[in-house]
């Protein structure tokens, strides 16, 4: 799954342009190197969001198309 796609359907970032913005812009970090909107994620990767003075780690443990408001913090742990 894509990396913008995962941060929107996952809602750790609400639209998907703004998390493909994000990712262009270098705050997300994917095993340690930075990665663009289109990298390719597999269950186990490990994501670090920069958010202004804040940084959030995330692993990836699901990657699913669609989730319900409630299942989505199935997608992912907080490190």
């Amino acid at each position: 799954m894509r990396l913008d796609k995962f941060l929107k359907v996952s809602r750790i970032i609400k639209r998907r342009t703004v998390a493909a913005e994000a990712a262009d812009k270098g705050k997300v970090i994917v095993n340690g190197k930075e990665a663009k909107p289109s990298h390719r994620l597999k269950v186990g990767d490990v994501i670090e969001l920069t958010f202004g003075s804040n940084t959030l780690k995330v692993r990836v443990k699901q990657l699913l198309e669609h989730t319900k408001k409630d299942e989505h913090t199935y997608m992912y742990e907080v490190c």
